[in-house]
């Protein structure tokens, strides 16, 4: 049981609800019934839909499935414009301003757990806004000896980092070995010790799930479906447009691919292999991340028989009791 003196702090607080989880596990349709019910809306935590032109691979939510709500952070920049936790940070504040002064709720939903923790906890990210000589000396090293040479040297000094960031995600890697010159200490104590911060809103905190080996099948299916709907012509089109792997945003998962397949590097077959072994590898990190964060409320779709109503139902339980919000 709270104390009175939390449950007043509590009341103080805005609401701020966030249903995030790993790739494809469903989280656009019940955010969707989530906002109608709250009377809320929603701001994509997802480093790739913020970007237009972008639709297939990035699984976009839809004008249609979107069904009227309010939808922040999707179709935002173009993809030569850089994205970065700062950005998403200082944009989705901005967002929720505009959001509370309706009277609404800001739903956070989508899969990008360091963008969400950034909003959540109001992490300070100004100690880390220097140190422009030794940034560029690590992208030429990285130029130079490649972005595994990068990773690997953020493993001997900052292994959780290292486990949580992709080799491929090579701007995080710099930003993270960059943190450790600067301060002395690793990126990832710093975030642990942020996220010790009260967070400013009266928050719940979602994580959908389902068993593993459904969720690999469902990735599976969804890039069957990408392809389908033309995942191939998209990214061909973003080649004709002058976009090539240079971009932060031509290396997300299913555009790198796919681009190296146009470029006659790769076979469409093992471009398609690629996309599904790095996206299920890509959930597996997810989940690794939440199970790192606290407050959170695990929502196993199995427990509710697959039943989006009755997730719905148990959701919206729990924050009208106020067990969920902190």
């Amino acid at each position: 049981m709270q104390k009175p003196d939390t449950v007043k702090e509590t009341q103080k607080k805005r609401r701020l609800v966030v249903l995030t989880g790993p790739t494809a596990v469903g989280k656009t349709r019940l955010s969707i019934g989530l906002a109608r019910a709250l009377g809320g809306e929603i701001i994509s935590a997802d480093s790739m839909q913020v970007y237009k032109h972008m639709d297939i691979g990035s699984a976009k939510v839809t004008n249609q499935e979107r069904e009227g709500i309010p939808h922040f952070l999707v179709d935002e920049l173009e993809p030569s414009q850089e994205f970065n936790v700062l950005f998403f940070q200082q944009r989705a504040k901005a967002c929720m301003e505009e959001i509370y002064s309706r009277g609404h709720v800001p739903i956070l939903v989508g899969g990008t757990g360091f963008y969400i923790q950034a909003v959540l906890y109001d992490i300070d990210f100004t100690e880390n806004q220097a140190g422009g000589i030794y940034r560029k000396r690590l992208e030429e090293l990285g130029r130079e000896k490649g972005k595994l040479w990068l990773h690997e040297r953020l493993a001997k000094v900052d292994p959780i980092s290292a486990d949580l960031i992709h080799a491929n995600n090579v701007k995080r890697v710099i930003r993270a070995l960059e943190y450790y010159e600067l301060t002395g200490q690793p990126i990832s104590l710093h975030n642990q010790e942020q996220r010790k911060k009260d967070s400013p809103y009266a928050f719940s905190y979602f994580v959908l799930n389902d068993h593993r080996d459904r969720l690999y099948e469902r990735i599976d299916l969804r890039v069957d479906e990408m392809l389908k709907a033309g995942l191939v012509e998209e990214v061909n089109a973003l080649k004709k447009m002058g976009y090539d792997r240079s971009y932060v945003s031509m290396q997300g998962l299913g555009y790198k691919e796919i681009l190296a397949f146009l470029e006659g590097e790769i076979s469409l077959e093992e471009a398609v292999y690629r996309i599904k072994r790095d996206t299920r590898h890509f959930a597996k990190r997810q989940l690794t991340w939440f199970k790192r964060e606290k407050e959170v409320i695990w929502v196993n779709k199995p427990d509710f028989d697959y039943d989006d109503q009755a997730i719905l139902s148990y959701m919206l339980k729990r924050i009208d009791e106020g067990v969920a919000v902190r």
